[in-house]
């Protein structure tokens, strides 16, 4: 459980921006050491970077430095550093806010950095990262574009926002979308993925952002990238302000995740459901 919202119980003596009642939300991090400590200056956290702090702590199966596990949301309370706890937009139901502080920001992050107005932008896998990632796309101004080796998916993803569908499985399709988008964001995670033909996706000096993490080696043409000038970029999760804007243009922009919620008691349920691939689009466990 890594993307939690809740009502604060209990806030410390130096924590002057949360109070007792307030609904927050906690992603996939809970501590960073934020450069608090003169002594050892974090250059990471110094440029606003703490997702990659080397000291950070993760919401689950984590210790913190004075030896507190942190365990993560499959809990009645969590306690997190107050600047890993974001005051959630009223306009947001809590369902439909919990995906944002994981999913919601492993995409936002690499899209506000990488897309400009009127970009067109493709996705990769159109799963609980990417259903969001089409919505962001759309909010960021830029145009949404949808990949996938399924034509079953077309009608969905169209309704999410999507400009344009491409089925990569139809070699007419696959033919048609050679150097259609500026950027892609890769967010799936099997194996044996056809890296040559995503590259091939890409315009000339074009973006190809992965945030799926894959169990397999990667194997693509380089050529595909050099003579093309294509960026290959990764990205961990955001910064304590990337999820703060992210909140902001989520509830700007009604940008919401579509979940399927079960009672907490049916948390084996939920997981099986979630591992079956057949879940719409995140798995939100109430207590």
């Amino acid at each position: 459980g890594h993307e939690i919202i809740g009502e604060v119980t209990v806030v410390g003596t130096g924590v002057s921006h949360l109070a007792v009642g307030d609904r927050v939300g906690v992603g996939a991090q809970v501590w960073a050491c934020l450069s608090r400590d003169p002594k050892a200056p974090c250059e990471d956290c110094v440029d606003g970077e703490n997702a990659y702090c080397n000291r950070s702590v993760i919401t689950y199966d984590a210790k913190y430095e004075d030896g507190a596990m942190a365990y993560g949301g499959y809990a009645d309370y969590v306690r997190v550093d107050s600047n890993f706890a974001f005051k959630i937009p009223e306009k947001i139901p809590s369902a439909a806010a919990a995906p944002l502080l994981c999913a919601g920001v492993t995409v936002y992050t690499p899209l506000k950095r990488n897309v400009k107005p009127g970009d067109r932008v493709g996705v990769v896998g159109i799963g609980g990262l990417g259903h969001l990632a089409i919505q962001f796309i759309r909010a960021l101004g830029a145009t949404p574009v949808a990949f996938s080796r399924s034509a079953n998916k077309e009608q969905e993803v169209r309704a999410l926002g999507a400009q344009e569908f491409y089925d990569l499985s139809d070699p007419e399709d696959q033919k048609k979308a050679v150097g259609s988008v500026n950027v892609l964001l890769l967010t799936a995670d099997a194996v044996n993925m056809p890296y040559n033909t995503y590259l091939g996706l890409v315009k000339k000096r074009g973006t190809f952002i992965m945030v799926g993490v894959p169990n397999d080696d990667v194997t693509f043409r380089p050529m595909l990238l050099v003579a093309r000038g294509i960026k290959w970029v990764g990205s961990l999760i955001g910064s304590v302000q990337d999820i703060k804007d992210m909140l902001a243009l989520a509830a700007e922009k009604d940008v919401r995740a579509i979940v399927q919620q079960m009672p907490m008691s049916k948390v084996n349920d939920g997981i099986a459901l979630a591992r079956s691939g057949k879940v719409r689009y995140r798995v939100v466990l109430e207590n």
